[in-house]
């Protein structure tokens, strides 16, 4: 089946560059996850893919399309949750999920208020009265009332209690399970990606430091602990990252068998969290 998501080398520049040669692939019926610090590109690689925004260079394509020249038909597919404040926040919930209803065809007027009801959000509220979590939760009611197929979310679980942070993650693993719907989301909390995603994407600077399944990375990729010795890993070819440590060093390798030679002595050969992965991806000791 073809990649319901296409984003080919990419290049976005503001006043700076926001995004240089970025490509990834998101088949359906699974979750991305895209992890990276503040300014890392995030929030600009999921407006390129809306087709909020034009790219300077490169090519995206979603269900085979370019959203910035078929974006009407291509956004009656998606349902996206941003992080910024809903527009038209003077309405109470069941008016504005009226007005969304005039955007999509297969709006299912049934379904969203089968979702206020399971996510407790009282119709009469005006949106701005809500809280940040049912903000959420009432932007994902929305996103998922006309059955969309790719639903991007842009740091979802921010600033969340980690009770709907869970329920919000249990949600988005069932989701995907027609094989149809695929997820794709932002995020800066490194065990919601682990919980749930297929798929990790590690932005530093602009540029894609790592794409690819996860279980791949926490299967093959490998962290060694040890002494100042280690700092002579550096220009190996495996080393995908080193920082200093009290004790240290610590050395990422993208391939164990490669990590090993490096494990003379007091140096410890561990597999890496994807906090480890975060910290250590491009890392600056290892430019």
């Amino acid at each position: 089946m073809d990649d319901l998501l296409v984003v080919e080398r990419i290049r976005k520049a503001w006043d700076v560059v926001a995004l240089e040669d970025v490509s990834l692939r998101l088949p359906p019926g699974h979750i991305m996850g895209i992890a990276g610090p503040n300014g890392s590109g995030k929030t600009t690689l999921i407006r390129l893919i809306l087709g909020h925004i034009r790219p300077d260079g490169g090519a995206i394509r979603v269900f085979g399309d370019d959203p910035g020249l078929s974006g009407r038909a291509i956004r009656s597919r998606i349902g996206f949750v941003l992080d910024r404040p809903i527009s038209y926040e003077h309405l109470s919930v069941t008016r504005l999920g009226r007005l969304v209803a005039d955007f999509y065809a297969d709006w299912d007027e049934v379904e969203f208020q089968r979702l206020l009801d399971e996510f407790e959000l009282p119709g009469r509220r005006r949106a701005s009265a809500l809280s940040r979590g049912m903000r959420v939760k009432l932007g994902l009611a929305l996103a998922l009332a006309h059955n969309a197929e790719l639903l991007v979310l842009d740091e979802p679980t921010t600033g969340l209690d980690p009770v709907f942070r869970r329920e919000l993650l249990a949600r988005l693993s069932a989701i995907i399970a027609d094989g149809r719907t695929s997820v794709l989301f932002s995020t800066q909390i490194l065990t919601d990606l682990d919980r749930v995603a297929d798929f990790a994407v590690f932005l530093r600077g602009g540029r894609v430091v790592f794409s690819g399944p996860k279980d791949d990375l926490l299967d093959r990729w490998a962290i060694v602990r040890g002494g100042p010795e280690l700092a002579a890993a550096a220009g190996a070819d495996a080393v995908r990252g080193i920082r200093r440590s009290r004790m240290g060093f610590d050395v990422l390798f993208d391939d164990m068998d490669a990590a090993k030679p490096y494990c003379d002595g007091p140096a410890v050969l561990e597999r890496p969290t994807l906090d480890d992965v975060f910290l250590l991806l491009g890392s600056k000791e290892s430019q």
